[in-house]
């Protein structure tokens, strides 16, 4: 089975806002002819979405270019869920989603397009690799490592085909491991792919992914390319005349036969049908009440699928201290996954910004420091690759998806025992009332920003 070596999409998300006071009651009742849908004030519509994330979006788009009258209640005060632009550093950064993973085909190149967003590809090759004590590797010891590993996973991959019982994927490495004689170094070296190719890229260490379903999603084809005015520009332009209420915080689903019934903390809506676009690890929290309970069939899945976390530490500096030409940096540091892993902004921008990637437990224990303890760990290790005379930052944000409310994690991941049938399960709609999207209920392309809009646009048109 193939592997990846590319850092995956993620998304993103901030904290609640006020917005819209809507305290207007409605029952079970679709909205009469009569009823003015284009009436800001209405509680009633053919379809409710629940989030404007890219999945509701995309729901909410195709549902209105359709002719159906639509309401997305958000959370939020703003659009676009865990995919979100900051500005307050002068220069658009994106906290959550920053690539289009593979432009060929992609839904989300045309979109790009159509809202006039531009586009620069980044180039996996222009890396520098430091070792623990601030030296760069030597010539051709990365390709060395790259080597191993294929070398280790095609075992690994074998373990996948013939074993009867699924496992951790960290398991089968182990297996593997077990029966070489690494060099410290090596087994270093090698430890660092493996977080990158897996909590760099899905979430969640290899000891959390399974053996038989982690890398069970398909590509597209081509560059990969991310923003540099920032992803809002697709978000936005999805938004754009939509009916979206922002700082609806929804409580309670309530469906049935003849409807649905959404209680919100601003009040109440009603609609025919509704689009769920919670992320997992909302549902897995049951923070939104459903009655009646959903069925068994869709609670295992949320349990067994899992929800990961990969968290951003940008750095804006008063000037260039690195090589202004490079875009990546690795740092094979003493503690595997804290500091690996950095992304220089200057190719894309021209601002001297340095952003770092923490994923699976290591993102999540990031969350845990203060702010001055992240940005004095994130100096630490800078010192150690360009010397100590290099400046403090001025500028400094600092993601921390697996405490956002709204979101708690980045993106789903298929756990051990658990497999691409629970995201077929999440998708199941019920009966022709309630219908589910998001990245997590996308059995192709899970964690991803074009599978969560595909999904939108699939849950809209099985509705």
């Amino acid at each position: 089975m193939k592997t990846k070596f590319t850092r995956r999409d993620f998304l993103k998300t901030a904290a609640i806002g006020t917005a819209s006071a809507l305290a207007l009651s409605c029952g079970l009742i679709p909205p009469t002819q009569e009823e003015d849908m284009t009436d800001p004030l209405s509680t009633h519509a053919d379809v409710l979405v629940l989030g404007a994330g890219i999945a509701g979006l995309a729901a909410a788009r195709t549902l209105t270019d359709k002719g159906l009258s639509v309401i997305v209640l958000e959370a939020r005060n703003r659009v676009g869920g865990r995919t979100w632009t900051d500005s307050s550093l002068g220069v658009p950064l994106d906290l959550g989603a920053s690539w289009i993973h593979g432009v060929n085909g992609n839904p989300i190149t045309k979109l790009a397009k159509e809202f006039g967003a531009k586009t620069a590809p980044t180039d996996g090759e222009n890396a520098i690799e430091f070792a623990a004590d601030g030296s760069e590797l030597p010539g051709g010891a990365w390709e060395e490592t790259e080597t191993l590993f294929e070398d280790i996973y095609e075992e690994v991959a074998e373990i996948q085909e013939r074993t009867d019982e699924d496992m951790s994927l960290q398991a089968a490495f182990d297996q593997v491991i077990a029966g070489r004689r690494l060099s410290g170094e090596d087994l270093r070296r090698l430890n660092y792919y493996i977080h990158l190719v897996t909590a760099l890229e899905y979430g969640a260490d290899a000891k959390d992914l399974s053996l038989w379903w982690w890398d069970q999603d398909e590509e597209f084809g081509g560059e990969e390319v991310i923003f540099p005015g920032g992803y809002n520009q697709i978000t936005d332009g999805l938004a754009k005349s939509l009916d979206i209420r922002l700082g609806e915080v929804v409580n309670i689903v309530r469906y049935g036969a003849d409807g649905v019934e959404v209680e919100t903390s601003q009040g109440n809506y009603a609609a025919a049908q509704a689009v769920v676009t919670l992320p997992l690890g909302v549902l897995k929290q049951a923070s939104v009440k459903f009655e009646p309970p959903l069925p068994e069939s869709k609670q295992a899945a949320i349990n067994r699928l899992g929800m990961g976390v990969l968290n951003k530490v940008y750095l804006k500096f008063p000037e260039v201290f690195w090589d202004a030409e490079v875009e990546t940096f690795s740092y094979l540091g003493e503690e595997l996954g804290e500091w690996g892993d950095w992304l220089s902004f200057v190719p894309f921008t021209g601002e001297p910004v340095l952003m770092a990637f923490h994923g699976g437990e290591k993102g999540f224990a990031l969350e845990e420091l203060s702010d001055d303890n992240i940005v004095a760990g994130a100096m630490q290790t800078l010192r150690v690759m360009f010397g100590g005379g290099i400046p403090e930052p001025e500028g400094v944000l600092i993601t921390r998806w697996g405490k956002d409310p709204f979101a708690l994690g980045a993106y789903s991941h298929t756990p051990p025992f658990a497999s691409g049938e629970d995201r077929g399960a999440l998708a199941q709609p019920l009966g022709n009332v309630l219908f589910f999207a998001g990245e997590a209920t996308s059995r192709e392309y899970p964690g991803t920003v074009h599978g969560a809009y595909l999904s939108g646009v699939r849950a809209a048109e099985e509705l």
